[in-house]
């Protein structure tokens, strides 16, 4: 008898499709979704049925499009979902139903970052010092501890959307009278790493990773929120077997084991400084964002969107997973504001480029100019040898130009 898999899937982007296409290849289950807009085309008929929700964020309308779903198609054996934003609610409808899978407190301890450093500084791992800020004077006294720049951020953001450096104390001010901080809306405040910056990707199955993968970002993802002239590239090399890595894939580990994982994919943000020392920026509990999953895709022998699938449904996992590329994806933007009004460079780096582009989303002519460090659209290029892959990305962001019109 086939298992009911509800899918959460609020809306078709790509990435969300290349996870949901993959679950549709599962044999044994009957696909079910609930959305907010249902997929078209093709892949409309990916569900055996759906429900919809007006806000997929609310966990009682989650559970009631869940019991309208089970009514017709019986006991449901799985609810899963990859965005970050809706880890906790779909935890809770687990718990509301009695199904399998990762509980509320261990979502809730991945999604609020100061219960996550909390957690990991309680197992001897190193992270940024911190503290859940109240108060004016809680920021200066934690200012006074660290020094500045210190960064801010709200304690259940995602990635560095929303984050904050603070260089003097007048900085802070204006920052906590802008964010309203109080008793009842805290903001977390962390030591700025300073070094280079690093991601560590796992696939986790009955408490075990199983695959791991790391990620170089270049630069680091706070120097691109705050200078819009940098073109952001990330960079999965071909090579991760060396002992420079040895250290963070303890720690990777070790984290996973504090948090209290035992199935799905996590993506973790890491810093080298520079003597050398290591320390965990923040670690989610979904498949990576910044192109990585889409990367890892093209790097590996076997389908990450499968694996993720077969790990949250199946708790298994199998698969040759050789790493045969270094990948790398070049994010485009500009200077300027307004809409995007042309694109050049193209045509170059197709003549210089073209065998090695994996894919590419173009600048949309007309389009608002993006407010995310990922810019309006991206190329991905692979190569066995990472260093020539270095070199194609800094072809792409000395040839590409986005310009903007008002």
């Amino acid at each position: 008898m086939a298992r009911n898999v509800v899918f959460v899937a609020p809306f078709a982007s790509d990435v969300t499709m290349r996870f949901l296409r993959a679950a549709a290849k599962i044999e044994g289950i009957t696909l079910l979704g609930v959305c907010h807009t249902l997929p078209t085309g093709d892949d409309g008929q990916l569900f055996v049925d759906a429900a919809r929700v007006d806000n997929p964020l609310d966990t009682g309308e989650l559970i009631a499009a869940v019991s309208r779903l089970q009514e017709k198609h019986g006991k449901i054996d799985r609810v899963v979902g990859i965005l970050e934003g809706m880890q906790v609610q779909l935890a809770e409808v687990r718990e509301h139903f009695g199904i399998d899978g990762t509980r509320p407190e261990v979502a809730r301890r991945f999604r609020d970052k100061a219960s996550m450093k909390e957690a990991l500084a309680k197992a001897g791992l190193p992270v940024a010092r911190n503290a859940l800020l109240r108060s004016a004077a809680e920021a200066h006294t934690f200012a006074k501890l660290v020094g500045f720049p210190l960064v801010l951020k709200p304690p259940a953001g995602m990635g560095s959307k929303s984050t904050f450096r603070m260089r003097s104390f007048a900085e802070l001010d204006a920052a906590i009278a802008g964010l309203r901080v109080g008793p009842n809306n805290p903001v977390l405040a962390e030591e700025f790493l300073q070094g280079r910056e690093f991601s560590f990707e796992t696939i986790t199955v009955n408490d075990q990773p199983m695959l791991h993968s790391i990620s170089h970002y270049l630069p680091n993802c706070l120097d691109a929120v705050e200078n819009p002239w940098v073109q952001w590239c990330c960079l999965l090399p071909r090579d991760i077997s060396g002992p420079e890595y040895d250290g963070i894939k303890d720690i990777g580990r070790r984290a996973i084991k504090a948090l209290g994982l035992t199935e799905g994919m996590t993506h973790m943000e890491w810093f080298q400084r520079q003597d050398g020392s290591l320390a965990i920026g923040e670690i989610a509990m979904r498949p990576p964002g910044a192109n990585i999953s889409i990367m890892m895709g093209h790097a590996y022998s076997d389908s990450i969107y499968r694996a993720w699938n077969q790990a949250v449904i199946e708790q298994r996992f199998e698969g040759e997973w050789h790493r045969q590329y270094a990948v790398g994806t070049a994010f485009l933007r500009g200077m300027g504001h307004g809409r995007v009004a042309g694109v050049t460079g193209i045509g170059e780096i197709h003549r210089q480029l073209g065998p090695s582009v994996c894919e590419a989303k173009l600048p949309t002519i007309g389009a608002f100019k993006s407010d995310s460090y990922e810019g309006d659209g991206y190329i991905v290029v692979r190569d066995p040898n990472t260093e020539v892959v270095k070199r194609m990305l800094k072809t792409i962001v000395d040839t590409v130009r986005v310009y903007y019109a008002n």
